[in-house]
């Protein structure tokens, strides 16, 4: 069942407008607001928009709702940082949103047909490439200051739009075999380098062609290796043990002893 439709409800450009109302106070009002600019607000965004990302992988919607407010915060703010030197406003970013959206999907706002979620990624990339004051180039406004996982996504998916990519994941997944070996036989610390990226970034396509996200990826599997040294831990305190007076294989047996306890949970 879907969600019943608020499109003409009173109540959300009231919350909006009461929002901006706000942001434009504290500007006005608060020291440390009066003294941001885009470059000192961009780490807290990214820092929102990362929470955001975590409350969404967790389906925790209460959180959800709590880290949304957050980023339209930043928007809201960012906005009327463009606002006080003339460069626009929070209604223009807002026309600019709606206007490439329509653009970008003529399968919906205009005569073109798609067969699957892919030809609406193809066609949105190309329309992309035709818009004014976009880089030329396969690889035009591909941000380098991506986090590494999301940023070997955006190349890879630059690459794919022009039409060089594996049909399906078998062959990424044999990259990935193909680099591992390759690391293995590395004899230098430059080789080694060199073939561990190229294994971070096979692993990245194979990602790709999954549709999983591999920055949330690696992050959940980073939480759980958390979750299980922390469990271990815990187990050797319970014994009496410091984890940090352990041999690693008596570290590794309660590891092994956590995470068996985790799978009979």
């Amino acid at each position: 069942m879907g969600s019943p439709d608020r499109s003409g409800d009173p109540e959300i450009p009231a919350a909006l407008e009461r929002l901006d109302a706000i942001t434009r106070r504290l500007r006005r009002e608060c020291p440390w607001d009066r003294e941001q600019d885009e470059r000192t607000i961009v780490p807290h965004t990214l820092e929102e928009a990362y929470e955001l990302a975590d409350a969404a992988w967790r389906r925790d919607d209460t959180k959800l709702l709590d880290e949304l407010g957050d980023v339209l915060f930043q928007v809201h703010f960012l906005a009327l940082l463009l606002e006080e030197r003339g460069a626009g406003d929070l209604a223009q970013v807002a026309s600019h949103a709606t206007e490439k959206l329509i653009r970008r999907h003529p399968h919906i706002f205009g005569e073109i047909e798609v067969a699957d979620a892919a030809e609406v990624l193809k066609n949105w990339d190309a329309i992309k490439q035709t818009e004014a004051g976009r880089e030329p180039g396969v690889f035009g406004e591909v941000p380098e200051n991506l986090p590494g996982p999301l940023y070997a996504r955006k190349v890879q998916r630059r690459a794919a739009s022009s039409g060089f990519d594996f049909d399906d994941v078998e062959a990424p997944l044999q990259s990935v075999r193909d680099e591992l070996d390759e690391l293995i036989a590395a004899e230098s610390d430059d080789q080694r380098f060199h073939e561990l990226g190229d294994v971070l970034f096979a692993a990245v396509n194979v990602a790709r062609k999954l549709h999983v996200d591999p920055e949330l990826a690696l992050r959940a599997a980073s939480d759980r290796f958390r979750g299980r040294v922390q469990a271990g831990v815990d187990l050797a305190a319970s014994h009496g043990r410091n984890w940090n007076d352990l041999s690693p294989d008596q570290q590794l047996t309660f590891y092994a002893q956590a995470r068996l306890g985790e799978a009979k949970s």
